[in-house]
């Protein structure tokens, strides 16, 4: 049955027409978020982790932010002259937005629970008005499903390990694929799920990895064509043109024999702690300036298909062949402040001598910036 905006049935229909009729215009502009003339006071979203000893099967408050991390990124913001609000993005978020009125958030929220997670607090600032910094809804929710994000790639001709996506573990493996295969969560950071077992051998194996994830994590498990070559993940700040940081080398020294050379949960989370005395991040990248030229040029093309603004970090890693392939995108990059941790995207800036506030009020002015153009 076709809707007759002209047939009224009811009171109730004669008032929401009228509310519609009234609202109009001014749905319209909001169809554009208005930046304030002046930005005097600042929402900082965040998740804090609850503390040090995480298990991982608890994969989201694992990537939950240091309390170091929320009160350095305030202090910048301060330093910056802007009065700041802290702004836990928890079931209660949309009560706290609206007690405070803030004319900008700085977003570093992981989100709470779903496949979605990142984009929540996107959207509910989205919802209220309020522009804020990072990639937007549409760009956190591919961004953080690793099937997504790497359909795109495909799509742009940006490559990528060969996939396949598993809802369940009886199905079969295409035939497109030779053994090691990498099996993977869809839609976990931090490398959460990949474990020294997630690399399999076999189709036992494979079906055993994959049936874990499901089981484990929400979402379909990913099979990916593992890459054995040399890893880099590179970050990405600013906006018109976005500049491409120092290349990191992720090297795996500190990994015992036994250890799968990857980026693995293992070896972030348990190898490489802040008393480790071997640094296993290289950077700059000691590569060939063709290869440097190469993983720029992915990565920026990576950040421009994918839409994300302000800050970004790609990582990438060499295929037998040595092509560079984009394994994920990390559109919320942590930005823990402690050299010790080696979190990648402020390391990557230390070493282009961008301090920690200047990175922090430098994203922030891009995402400024960005709403400014947007409402000229």
């Amino acid at each position: 049955m076709e809707f007759d905006i002209n047939v009224v049935n009811s009171e109730n229909d004669q008032n929401i027409l009228d509310r519609f009729d009234a609202n109009y215009s001014e749905l319209k502009l909001l169809s554009r978020i208005k930046l304030p003339s002046k930005i005097r006071r600042v929402g900082l979203t965040f998740n804090a982790r609850p503390d040090d000893n995480i298990p991982e099967s608890d994969n989201v408050s694992l990537e939950y932010d240091e309390p170091e991390t929320i009160f350095a990124i305030r202090d910048a913001l301060q330093s910056g002259g802007y009065d700041v609000v802290l702004l836990e993005a928890d079931q209660d978020f949309m009560e706290k937005l609206k007690q405070n009125q803030v004319d900008f958030v700085f977003n570093i929220a992981e989100g709470i629970q779903g496949e979605s997670r990142e984009s929540h607090i996107p959207a509910m600032l989205e919802m209220m008005g309020i522009p804020y910094t990072g990639s937007g809804v549409l760009s956190q929710a591919i961004s953080l499903s690793k099937t997504r994000t790497k359909e795109i790639l495909t799509y742009y001709k940006i490559p990528t390990p060969k996939y396949q996506s598993f809802s369940n573990s009886t199905e079969k493996l295409e035939k497109k694929f030779k053994y090691p295969v990498i099996i993977k969560p869809d839609a976990e950071g931090s490398s959460v799920g990949i474990t020294n077992g997630s690399v399999v051998l076999n189709e036992k194996h494979l079906r055993q990895q994959v049936e874990k994830v499901i089981q484990t994590f929400p979402g379909p498990a990913l099979a990916e064509e593992f890459c054995s070559g040399r890893e880099f993940t590179v970050g990405i700040i600013g906006n018109n043109p976005p500049k491409v940081l120092p290349i990191i080398e992720v090297t795996f020294d500190h990994l015992p024999s036994n250890m799968v050379k990857m980026d693995s949960y293992e070896s972030k989370w348990i190898f490489d702690t802040i008393d480790n005395v071997n640094d296993p991040l290289r950077c700059p990248a000691k590569i060939t300036p063709k290869l440097k030229q190469i993983i720029e040029n992915i990565a920026i093309k990576t950040y421009t298909v994918l839409g994300c603004v302000d800050l970004c970090r790609i990582d990438i890693r060499l295929n037998k062949r040595g092509i560079p392939n984009v394994l994920e995108v990390n559109a919320l990059p942590g930005l823990n402040p402690n050299p010790s941790f080696h979190s990648r995207f402020p390391y990557a800036c230390a070493k282009a001598g961008i301090s920690y506030d200047q990175m922090i009020l430098t994203v922030f002015q891009a995402g400024l910036d960005r709403y400014r153009k947007k409402n000229m």
